[in-house]
């Protein structure tokens, strides 16, 4: 039989990252899958509104989009909202400005 190391008590399975909107705590995805789905979409730079509610689709769960719902953010706070998330993540654009381009 081959040798098995369990790296389980390496891994955090409980903590995923959070933003603060108006005292709002809203947490974000960061299963690693759904990262490696959107990094495309990371690295392009410029967004368009499309590219942003797929981002918002994927770094929030229902719940916690029923709370970004109920801030009532108009599109620019909204697109920052969901950018600055990517950024809660890591610098998956490793350094790259990402701005949503609203044309």
């Amino acid at each position: 039989m081959a040798k098995v190391i369990d790296i389980t008590d390496k891994l955090n399975f409980e903590e995923a990252p959070s933003i603060r909107i108006k005292g709002v705590d809203i947490e974000i995805n960061n299963k690693a899958v759904d990262m490696l789905k959107i990094a495309p979409t990371l690295k392009k730079g410029k967004m368009d509104a499309a590219d942003i509610y797929t981002l918002y689709q994927t770094l929030f769960s229902e719940e916690a989009q029923k709370k970004i719902e109920a801030l009532n953010l108009n599109m620019e706070d909204f697109s920052t909202a969901v950018v600055q998330a990517t950024y809660v993540l890591g610098d998956i654009a490793e350094g790259e400005t990402l701005t949503p381009a609203m044309t």
